[in-house]
């Protein structure tokens, strides 16, 4: 495991506390859900590096307003024809 040291503005420590968590497993967790809110890493890998079932995490993401399903309306359309003809 790598170290890197951060240095926080009092403000944005003050905020992290109010997470009731430790700032350190915060601003992990922040981290990883904005990985994955920009599809850099699966749920999958946030799931398992937050050590929790994917499928916990995907409700944890979408809880906080982050959706499992990234479509644009064009390709909503599409696989909603697709699912139609089946």
């Amino acid at each position: 495991m790598s170290t890197v040291t951060l240095e926080l503005e009092e403000d944005l420590v003050a905020l992290l506390r109010q997470l009731n968590q430790p700032i350190r497993a915060s601003a992990r967790e922040l981290i990883l859900l904005e990985l994955y809110r920009r599809g850099i890493i699966s749920s999958g890998k946030a799931a398992e590096l937050l050590d929790m079932p994917r499928f916990d995490f995907i409700r944890f993401a979408a809880h906080l307003g982050i959706p499992y399903f990234d479509l644009t309306e064009d390709e909503w359309q599409s696989e909603r024809a697709r699912s139609d003809r089946l």
